[in-house]
């Protein structure tokens, strides 16, 4: 069954705290192969005007995966199946880059839900927010969820 459009503008309640970590920030940039050196030496990134060592500009996906994927998969009235569930696109806007020393809170909304063919297109947006307020970035999703005949 396709999802409901009038869950359109629903926002979730804020996330706990996620504290960015500068293993962390190592490990993911390993994980995707990235040796820049602001990514794992302090003394590169405050070379380069940050106070401490920057994460990939796709590290928010670990906050967007852990947060706002748990919001609407979990969500029994949204009715999200996430064995139909396909990624289907991803972006990111900052106001300036997550570093070590963060402490990040995300509050998901849905954008838009429209429904074509029976398959759902569910837009996201994840506010990452620090817990002082200060926007550091915004992530937007849109996931498909196929139709059941599909």
């Amino acid at each position: 069954m396709p999802l409901d459009p009038s869950f359109a503008g629903h926002t979730y309640p804020t996330s706990e705290v996620y504290e960015v970590g500068r293993a962390k920030i190592r490990e993911f940039a390993e994980s995707i192969g990235d040796d820049h050196p602001m990514y794992r030496d302090p003394a590169a990134a405050q070379a380069a005007g940050h106070p401490d060592v920057i994460a990939p500009p796709t590290f928010p996906i670990i906050l967007f995966s852990h947060y706002s994927m748990a919001d609407i998969i979990n969500d029994p009235e949204l009715g999200v199946d996430y064995g139909r569930l396909v990624h289907g696109d991803m972006g990111f806007q900052y106001a300036r880059p997550v570093r070590a020393g963060d402490r990040l809170t995300v509050t998901t909304r849905i954008a838009t839900i429209d429904v074509r063919m029976g398959n759902s297109f569910l837009n996201l947006d994840a506010l990452i927010d620090t817990e002082d307020g200060e926007r550091v970035v915004t992530a937007t999703a849109q996931l498909v969820i196929r139709a059941e005949d599909a």
